[in-house]
């Protein structure tokens, strides 16, 4: 049986069609208006109506809620432990540790939440686990491991040595690792259509298919053009993910790559077979990595970051679509798990990740302290949007509280190149890091061009890995 490759994905079928959101169809006002129907947009209402339940808040999403890669993504809910690096290099240690220790706070808080709404999102926090699969790669992890632990929280990453990792899943291709405890996993979908549910239960309105086509900031107050009608309100924020690339003040400080995933068939005598029954995320140590994770009923989903670069902000196509992209993964998937050979795979897709400079979320306020946004969440964006969503709903009620101060928010963004040159750059970049990889895998080194292209982004203050 061949597999079914759709746009959407596995998840959001899985989930089933919810009852549609109207669209906008006449004029409105509100206090504030979220444009963007993702889990940062939804987790900003949340927290806007919990901090001033009176307010009137409207969220309008051009497609239907969790539709985009909130729907489609791997469903890990990480911490950012791994960026604590990146984040020293940027907000000093101890901001660093601040930015951790919420979002580990936010992976609980999410399980948390869904107990507390009864929401069935699949949560499981059997943490994450990032592998070496190269010598090259091997202690990838050494220096989140010494960052948490020079912190005070050596068990935030706990190195394991091949054994030690076996003991959680058994590949041929793993060679050592790192547990990250701070991890859980959802079925991305259900999580998406339950929190845009409780959200309208609340008394939030929500309009679906109601793309935004202008946003106008005055001194005092902010008017929304979208199909349908306006919306004017004290204080926009945009949550727009990849489409952040279509909006001027935002499309130099991020570029747009692809990610793809495959799900299989149930197999709970192949996870039987590798003790893989812990629930456990997992990851490999590449810059294009491959990442995968179980579900209730015993299927393996695996994805890869090898997809292409998308030109100019033009999300749509073989973002979503790529069979020569998919074919590949299929291939990778039983290279990591032979015991899989023969079985099926029952379903393909894709989408864009919206990648920013430093592998770390963008937040802030455009000109004028009415226009708020995030991007750049670099495919971590479901644990970290529930704090982000917070951060947001805090800039939007004008409150300078423990949520918008966090060292993330406006902090300076690192611009990108123009288009073309971004496009056409990216692509060069992507090929040699292909390449590269592919070397290393082989167990052979890359030639001396390779890696000088493959270190460019790197030579320019842009990161290229996590």
């Amino acid at each position: 049986m061949a597999a079914r490759h759709t746009p959407h994905g596995y998840w959001l079928e899985e989930a089933g069609e919810p009852d549609p959101m109207p669209p906008l169809d006449a004029d409105a006002g509100a206090d504030v208006v979220v444009i963007g129907g993702g889990f940062t947009g939804l987790w900003t209402a949340w927290w806007l109506a919990e901090a001033e339940p009176d307010a009137t808040i409207v969220v309008l999403e051009a497609d239907a809620c969790g539709h985009g890669p909130s729907g489609r993504n791997g469903g890990f809910v990480n911490s950012m432990w791994f960026n604590v690096p990146a984040m020293t290099a940027r907000f000093g240690a101890g901001g660093a540790i601040e930015v951790a220790r919420e979002a580990s706070e936010a992976v609980g808080g999410i399980g948390r939440w869904c107990e507390a709404n009864d929401v069935d999102p699949w949560y499981r926090a059997g943490g994450y686990l990032q592998v070496s699969t190269t010598p090259l790669h091997d202690g990838a992890w050494d220096a989140y491991a010494r960052a948490a632990d020079e912190h005070g929280q050596p068990e935030a990453c706990v190195p394991l040595d091949a054994d030690e990792l076996r003991q959680h899943c058994d590949s041929p291709l793993f060679r050592g690792g790192a547990f990250y405890p701070d991890g859980a996993t959802v079925q991305p979908a259900r999580l998406a259509i339950g929190l845009r549910d409780r959200l309208v239960q609340r008394g939030v309105t929500v309009h679906e298919h109601s793309r935004v086509h202008a946003v106008h900031s005055s001194g005092t107050h902010v008017r929304v053009e979208a199909e349908g009608g306006s919306v004017i309100a004290a204080n926009a924020v945009l949550t727009l993910g990849a489409a952040s690339a279509t909006v001027p003040p935002l499309s130099r400080h991020l570029t747009l790559t692809s990610s793809h995933i495959v799900i299989t068939e149930p197999v709970p005598d192949v996870l039987e077979e590798i003790g893989w029954t812990g629930g456990e995320s997992i990851s490999d140590s590449r810059a294009m990595l491959h990442y995968f994770r179980t579900t209730p009923d015993g299927r393996i989903a695996f994805g890869w970051g090898g997809g292409e670069v998308v030109p100019g902000g033009r999300a749509r196509g073989r973002a979503e679509l790529d069979p020569e992209i998919v074919a590949e993964i299929e291939r990778h998937l039983v290279r990591f798990f032979p015991q899989l050979e023969g079985r099926a795979i029952e379903h393909a897709w894709g989408g864009p990740i919206d990648v920013s400079p430093t592998h770390l979320p963008v937040v802030g306020s455009l000109p004028g302290d009415r226009v708020h946004y995030t991007f750049g969440y670099t495919g971590n964006g479901v644990g970290p949007s529930h704090f982000v969503g917070r951060a947001l709903a805090s800039l939007a009620l004008d409150r300078r509280d423990r949520w918008s101060r966090l060292p993330l928010v406006e902090a300076r963004p690192v611009r990108v190149p123009a288009e073309p040159l971004r496009y056409f750059g990216g692509a060069i970049v992507r090929r040699a890091l292909l390449r590269k990889e592919r070397l290393e895998e082989e167990g052979r080194e890359a030639d001396p061009l390779t890696l000088a292209v493959a270190g460019l982004p790197e030579r320019l203050g842009i990161h290229i890995g996590r």
